[in-house]
């Protein structure tokens, strides 16, 4: 497969890309994080915003109490694209810093 970071991936390239721990689903690729309290919770999403303005690539980002969905989907292709993958496994690397 060539690499191209904006071409819409198909599921089975999702499903073999995709970082441990994230889902593809709808054509989108997300992961639910679970944290100790609430301002735990907040300060990864913003971290993960942080993140998200440098590569800029941005991710949805859900906040429920302790809980943070973080979804990719890249709108102008479609679904999810190497673009994504990759941002999701920077995303994984900052909940490991988060442990």
């Amino acid at each position: 497969m060539n690499y191209d970071p904006t071409r819409k991936l198909t599921d089975g390239d999702v499903m073999d890309l995709k970082p441990e721990g994230w889902y593809g689903d709808a054509g989108k690729l997300f992961r639910d994080f679970t944290f100790p309290d609430f301002r735990t919770g907040m300060a990864f999403a913003v971290r993960v915003a942080e993140q998200a303005e440098a590569r800029g690539h941005h991710p949805d980002i859900h906040v429920h109490y302790h809980n943070v969905r973080v979804n990719f989907f890249t709108y102008d292709a479609g679904g999810v694209t190497r673009q994504d993958i990759d941002a999701a496994y920077a995303v994984n690397g900052l909940a490991q810093e988060e442990a």
